[in-house]
């Protein structure tokens, strides 16, 4: 049974649409912890053509930008952006506060990105669509594809940031028209938004009751548990369902296009630009450790592609996530105002990922939340060690594997410094030990479940150190035995 959630307005008392600003404490405006933060950096591209598919690989390469970089930043959205034209016209990236800096589009710590899915009411086929982020008054690369929608096609749209927060902001009632909520009257999420997502959910729901659109299973992980979601508690963090997919072109002028195997070729030497999200990380990274594969579909802009996206993600962890099923917490910092959980803030975001609303805050209990996260999350991670430790970590500043790369989060999420504070409402350290080494760069990880001794979230700045075999602590080296990493 839906539920449906009366959405706050983002329109001005006379009706006039006003940009969503933000009233945020010092607290909110902290830089949060990248859930994958090399995937929010510039890679390299490389294309490998295997019949008639042309397959995309990252390789990350170092960029530098100077250390003040304004994190605050501000995305045009086109006129009628749920329409065919709408969609292929380029959103606009400005600074929110132009005397803190400007944003451009390809600066990896401030780089806005857009995801769009259409479903079909009549098959219940959903496609996806990733318009264009350009800076303002600059031309795209290459103009973006305008996508053939069914009829009667109900579109809708979600953003990510490598920023600290994305404001959106409207151009010929913009906003208005593609329902775009950017949090509540005062205070927005962060680095989320959407547009017009209840209605896409409704139409791909009562698709799949009708049996006209069917979630593909979860299948079986390397580890003999089922394969993870994005409502997993071995894969959520402190805010989690945030972010997307998406990837554009950056040339080295700074001009952007989609990437679409075609504008690849055109463009011949270049970078892309991905976000770093809870969902790249699920389908890229630990279905890649654990051999399972994401749910896609076809890709509008780049004929006999397919991607993985954010809906489908939701989608398919609503239909097959077992019990327990982790669902945006009241302590969320994306859904809170000034530290303070806030209920409309809450069911707003909640609406944005097909999550049911709630009445009351006991019913989102980050205390129940949290001790979900400790009863599956560090066990689930130690016992894929073996598969995670051999894999390249999501930010290589920060972790030198996938392994040590998700226990420094699974911290980050128990502490309270950007976390949950799941160390002060449940009185439990984390039972996970981070070593870093003299640069902060997790290097091991060791699992005492005897809470006398476990982490109080922060990190252990010492040295890698040999295999403990204390009883109750087990100790997982971030890399193989060699210290080298494995050849792919």
């Amino acid at each position: 049974m839906q539920v449906r959630v009366k959405l706050p307005k983002i329109f001005g008392s006379k009706g006039q649409e006003s940009e969503v600003q933000a009233l945020r404490s010092s607290k909110e405006r902290r830089r949060r912890f990248s859930p994958l933060m090399w995937i929010g950096g510039v890679v390299t591209l490389i294309v490998l053509v295997a019949g008639a598919g042309v397959f995309f690989v990252t390789r990350p390469t170092v960029a530098s930008h100077a250390a003040d970089v304004n994190p605050d930043c501000t995305l045009i959205v086109p006129a009628k952006p749920l329409t065919a034209q709408g969609l292929a016209t380029p959103y606009q990236l400005v600074a929110t506060d132009p005397d803190k800096g400007a944003c451009h589009e390809s600066n990896v710590a401030q780089t806005a990105f857009v995801q769009g899915a259409v479903i079909d009411p009549a098959t219940g086929k959903i496609s996806i669509y990733n318009p264009l982020v350009i800076d303002k008054n600059k031309k795209a690369a290459i103009a973006p594809v305008v996508p053939t929608l069914p009829a009667n096609a109900v579109v809708a749209l979600w953003f990510g940031s490598n920023g600290s927060t994305l404001t959106l902001k409207s151009s010929n009632n913009s906003l208005r028209d593609g329902k775009c909520v950017n949090g509540v009257d005062g205070s927005i999420f962060g680095q989320f938004s959407y547009c017009n997502a209840p209605a896409f959910f409704d139409v791909a729901n009562t698709a799949i009751k009708a049996g006209k659109l069917v979630p593909p299973a979860l299948g079986t992980a390397k580890d003999g548990q089922a394969c993870p979601t994005v409502r997993d508690f071995s894969i959520v963090d402190q805010d989690q369902s945030d972010n997307v997919t998406t990837n554009y072109i950056s040339t080295h002028n700074g001009q952007t296009a989609q990437m679409t195997a075609a504008n690849v070729a055109k463009l011949g030497e270049s970078h892309i630009l991905t976000n770093g999200s809870d969902n790249r990380l699920l389908d890229v990274a630990v279905d890649g450790a654990l051999g399972c594969t994401a749910w896609t579909a076809p890709d509008l802009a780049d004929p006999g592609q397919t991607l993985p996206a954010l809906p489908l993600n939701e989608l398919q962890a609503a239909a097959h996530q077992a019990d327990p099923v982790a669902l945006v917490p009241a302590g969320d910092p994306m859904t809170t105002i000034n530290g303070e959980p806030s209920l409309e803030k809450l069911n707003a975001y909640r609406a944005g990922v097909d999550q049911p609303i709630v009445d009351n805050l006991k019913m989102a209990s980050t205390k129940t939340y949290c001790q979900s996260l400790l009863d599956i999350a560090p066990k689930r991670i130690q016992a894929d060690a073996q598969f995670t430790k051999v894999r390249m970590s999501p930010d290589k500043a920060a972790a030198n594997s996938l392994f040590t790369f998700l226990a420094q989060r699974f911290n980050t999420t128990w502490g309270q410094a950007g976390g949950l504070n799941c160390q002060g409402l449940l009185d439990k350290n984390s039972p996970i030990i981070v070593k870093t080494n003299a640069n902060g760069k997790a290097v091991s990880a060791s699992f005492n479940f005897n809470q006398d001794n476990g982490d109080t979230g922060k990190q252990d700045n010492t040295k890698q150190t040999a295999d403990q075999n204390t009883q109750g602590t087990q100790q997982v080296q971030g890399q193989n035995n060699s210290g080298k990493k494995k050849k792919k």
